[in-house]
C-alpha cells in the first residue's frame, strides 16, 4: 500500500478540480446567455403586442360602428381622426379615435358640441399612430414600436353602399 501512495502526484488532485471549475464556468456562461436572450425576446414580444392591441382595438371599433357610411377620417386640430358616427335616443354623436401626445385617445361628443382633442379618454400609449382612408370604406391603420418597426392593419366597413 505504501507503494501506491508514493506514486500519486499533485495533478491527480488538481485535474478534477480544474475540470469542475471549467464545467461550472461554462454552465454559468450558458445560463447568463440564455437569460439575456429570454429578456430581449420578452421585451420585443411585449412591444409587438402593444402595437397589435392598439390596431386591434381600432379595428374592433370599426366593426362595432359599421353602418352605412358611418365611418370616416376627419381632420381636427391638425390631426387625422377616425370618426364613428352614431345615433341614440334621437341624438346624434360622433366618437373620435386619434393619437394625441403619444397616447391613443377616444372622444365621444354630441354633434352640436365642440370639445378639444386633449380632453379625450386615454386608451393606451402608442407611437406614430396614423389613420388613412385608402378608398371608400377601406382604412389603413399604422403604428410603430419603440424600435421604429411599423405595423399596418387594413380594415374595411362591411356595410358600405
Amino acid at each position: 500500500m505504501n507503494f501506491r501512495m508514493q506514486n500519486r502526484h499533485v495533478i491527480d488532485l488538481v485535474f478534477p478540480i480544474a475540470v469542475f471549475f471549467v464545467f461550472a464556468a461554462s454552465s454559468l456562461a450558458v445560463l447568463m446567455l440564455a437569460a439575456n436572450i429570454y429578456s430581449s425576446q420578452t421585451v420585443a414580444s411585449a412591444d409587438n403586442d402593444q402595437i397589435r392591441i392598439a390596431l386591434s382595438y381600432v379595428n374592433e371599433k370599426i366593426c362595432q360602428n359599421d353602418h352605412n357610411g358611418g365611418i370616416s377620417v376627419q381632420t381636427l386640430e391638425g390631426r387625422d381622426c377616425l370618426a364613428l358616427q352614431g345615433n341614440s335616443n334621437n341624438m346624434s354623436f360622433t366618437t373620435y379615435i386619434y393619437e394625441y401626445e403619444g397616447m391613443l385617445k377616444e372622444l365621444l361628443v354630441r354633434d352640436d358640441v365642440e370639445i378639444p382633442l386633449k380632453d379625450g379618454k386615454d386608451i393606451m400609449e402608442v407611437r406614430g399612430f396614423s389613420i388613412e382612408e385608402m378608398d371608400d370604406g377601406l382604412f389603413r391603420l399604422s403604428s410603430m414600436d419603440p424600435d421604429g418597426n411599423e405595423m399596418t392593419l387594413i380594415s374595411s366597413e362591411r356595410s358600405t353602399l
